[in-house]
């Protein structure tokens, strides 16, 4: 190859990657904007010039703000808000974590039981009171993070015997889902009419639990996993392109897949544990991104994140407003919106998701 061809080569890669990075700042830009509109749409009449003093009130002095609005924006409709941005970063990244490492364009944090087991351990707790670690107000999300962690081990132990196949992983998944499910169902069957009630409203999914205290907590969880997974974006995109050709340039195949599972199931597990059940985000916010900038897990991973931010709190926006003071569980919304656009990129597709 010669100097010039070498020269444009690296033309033409450094205006894609800087394309791909104006890409991802405009996701940014347009997860704070959405989150500045949501902040004003809800039940309550204020404006957007009212939220934002009583935001701005918190940090230096300014006209005085009612109490009324104060609650309303800081107490409810803040934490929310920022739950559902964590909430779909975690699953997006989560989602285009699992498609790279398992090569499978229909793996998402919820094919491979996670969601069900997460499910399951919340129903034990709402229904037989029974906790892991104890009894609490925490009892139901210690349940559900410690299920879906179990999951994965048992999902990984049983691929284990088999040779850590990518298949037998997904099957096992599936497996597990199911299992999990009739398990669920016998606990409802059997419930009371108050302990159904939560149970079901809890595998609905929603965001009408946000707390402060939630957020505090899964911001630096999420962020901090968040880093570590990028830090396996080189060896996602030579994952891509065959074990074989992973394995001749050095990457332990095995040990990224078990790294990232394991930090992408504790991730899920995390949020799922304070939001219920949310589908179809970790599965539909890598195929947009895929779609708009290609398969380089440099720029895919942080892109679904904030692609899942934007799905996700443009739910619960629509949730909390469409027959408002009534709010939808943002878990059925979820699927209407996810089922057919993810058929629509099904059908339109016209090359295979991996070369």
């Amino acid at each position: 190859m010669s100097e010039d061809e070498v020269f444009d080569a690296e033309e033409v890669y450094a205006r894609a990657s800087w394309k791909k990075t104006l890409f991802t700042l405009v996701l940014f830009v347009a997860v704070a904007l959405l989150a500045v509109f949501a902040i004003s749409m809800g039940a309550a009449s204020l404006g957007m010039g009212e939220c934002f003093r009583v935001v701005l009130a918190e940090f230096m002095p300014v006209e005085e703000v009612s109490t009324f609005a104060q609650v309303v924006v800081l107490q409810l409709r803040l934490p929310r808000i920022l739950m559902a941005i964590i909430t779909g970063i975690s699953l997006g990244v989560a989602g285009a974590v699992m498609q790279g490492v398992l090569r499978n364009p229909l793996v998402s944090p919820y094919t491979l039981g996670l969601s069900s087991g997460a499910a399951c351990g919340a129903a034990i707790a709402i229904v037989l009171g029974v906790g892991l670690l104890g009894t609490g107000r925490y009892i139901i999300v210690i349940n559900a993070f410690f299920f879906s962690l179990l999951t994965m081990a048992v999902v990984y132990g049983i691929s284990r015997i088999k040779g850590t196949s990518v298949e037998t992983l997904i099957l096992a998944g599936v497996a597990m889902g199911y299992l999990f499910s009739a398990v669920i169902s016998l606990l409802k069957y059997t419930s009371g009419h108050e302990e159904l009630r939560e149970v079901v409203f809890w595998l609905m999914g929603g965001l009408y639990t946000a707390r402060w205290e939630n957020v505090i907590i899964l911001i630096p969880a999420v962020f901090f996993l968040t880093v570590l997974l990028m830090r396996y974006s080189w060896d996602l995109n030579a994952m891509s392109a065959g074990e074989e050709v992973a394995v001749s340039l050095g990457i332990n195949v095995n040990r990224v897949r078990v790294t990232c599972l394991t930090l992408t199931t504790i991730l899920t597990a995390s949020v799922i544990a304070f939001t219920g059940v949310i589908g179809f985000i970790g599965l539909v916010s890598p195929h947009v991104c895929r779609l708009l900038i290609g398969n380089d897990h440099r720029y895919l991973i942080p892109c679904s994140g904030l692609i899942g931010a934007l799905l996700l709190l443009a739910s619960d926006t629509a949730c909390r407003t469409m027959i408002s003071p009534t709010e939808i569980p943002v878990g059925i919304v979820t699927s209407f919106i996810g089922v057919p656009f993810f058929l629509y990129l099904l059908v339109r597709r016209k090359r295979r998701w991996w070369q």
